[in-house]
């Protein structure tokens, strides 16, 4: 019965030591559809997209896509796997607005140079250098042929 009692005592020592130590954070990295980076929800399946987070929408089942301790102080309180900085240290976007095709930085540095690291434009785009600043070294071929200027020497129009 001391014995019993003994091994009670420190297992419920050993409970309450285990629930103080610090957790270890949860990895929430995961990818998205189309290769993006992305949030893993509670669920542990749910993946959402980077720029889906903290955008005033929950998209995981128990919303902790939108909580105040991720959200609180953009883009500081995000996992840093989740953001991009651009060229101008003010600026951020998010980490799947990289290399998206789309001038999100607004000086281009989420599409091209180092920082960005950005492959060659894929089978959709068209590479030229845009008029529009809407892109940046690739247009949508969609833009291709549709009576507006979109690359400088015009190839969006005549050989695209």
């Amino acid at each position: 019965s001391a014995v019993a009692l003994l091994v009670l005592v420190a297992a419920l020592a050993l409970g309450v030591a285990l629930a103080l130590l610090p957790r270890a954070p949860v990895n929430r990295f995961c990818t998205a559809p189309n290769n993006r980076t992305g949030f893993l929800c509670d669920d542990r399946v749910t993946c959402v997209p980077a720029s889906w987070v903290c955008d005033r929408v929950s998209n995981c089942r128990n919303g902790e896509d939108e909580q105040e301790q991720l959200c609180g102080d953009l883009p500081h309180s995000l996992p840093e796997y989740l953001v991009f900085h651009c060229s101008n240290p003010r600026s951020w976007v998010y980490a799947d607005q990289r290399c998206n095709g789309m001038n999100d930085c607004g000086d281009c540095s989420d599409e091209t140079g180092s920082l960005a690291a950005c492959p060659p434009c894929g089978w959709e785009w068209w590479s030229c250098s845009p008029v529009h600043y809407d892109f940046c070294s690739c247009i949508p071929r969609r833009l291709c042929r549709d009576g507006i200027q979109h690359c400088l020497g015009w190839s969006d129009e005549f050989i695209c």
